[in-house]
């Protein structure tokens, strides 16, 4: 079952890009740069969160109140468009979550027929992200979705570089975006996440953030970038 969230303004801009997280932050964490990049362009941004938290978890509900307000800050600053939650437990999602999980992406993307998709990393260290990459690769098939022409997946920080050392497991960054006019508004939007930040040298720290997309944009000659696994590209 998806909900909306936020509906700020129709739009009828030419691309219609998605940021699917398993959880608020992944998407600031992974393409924030990228995404305020399509903003700025004009472009339809759409946001889909597979995770949340209720008072029926056992989170207060002062906790799951200001979670909702961290997403409809990030979702103004980012320029989406509209935000869809999925509402699965946060940390539960498994195996059998996956029929559900298709379910719930395919409603939404029929309802938005993105055409460009950034995702969680399939092989991420926190369970979550590898559930939710795994459905959604069945929503992207052309035959069903022949809206979909681009899926990128984006490293999520403490989770990507955390995953096992094993060769099916490894990031391949060959895809880069240039975020320079961006990286300080990215910081700004990781900040609306202030549980989620630590000091260096804890993972989610705005130093090593940014010192990641340093290094990115060392690779793409730029001063930052942020970095992608293509996963398809359908030029049409």
């Amino acid at each position: 079952m998806t909900l909306h969230l936020k509906s700020e303004q129709e739009c009828t801009c030419e691309k219609k890009v998605m940021i699917i997280s398993a959880h608020p932050d992944d998407e600031v964490l992974g393409a924030g740069g990228t995404i305020l990049k399509h903003k700025y362009s004009g472009h339809d941004i759409t946001w889909l969160i597979a995770t949340g938290i209720s008072e029926e978890q056992g989170y207060a509900k002062q906790v799951v109140e200001k979670r909702q307000a961290e997403i409809q800050e990030a979702a103004h600053l980012l320029g989406v468009r509209r935000t869809y939650t999925l509402n699965f437990s946060t940390t539960s999602l498994t195996d059998g979550s996956i029929p559900a999980l298709i379910e719930g992406i395919a409603d939404v993307f029929r309802q938005e027929e993105p055409e460009i998709i950034y995702s969680v990393n399939r092989s991420d260290a926190h369970s979550d992200h590898r559930i939710l990459a795994q459905a959604l690769f069945s929503c992207t098939k052309s035959f069903r979705y022949p809206f979909v022409k681009q899926v990128l997946m984006y490293e999520c920080i403490s989770e990507t570089e955390f995953a096992p050392a094993l060769h099916e497991n490894v990031f391949v960054p060959n895809y880069f975006v240039d975020i320079s006019q961006h990286i300080d508004e990215k910081l700004e939007a990781m900040k609306i996440y202030a549980s989620e930040v630590g000091d260096h040298p804890f993972p989610r720290s705005l130093e090593n953030i940014k010192a990641l997309a340093h290094f990115r944009g060392a690779t793409a000659g730029v001063d930052y970038a942020e970095a992608f696994q293509l996963v398809k590209f359908i030029d049409k």
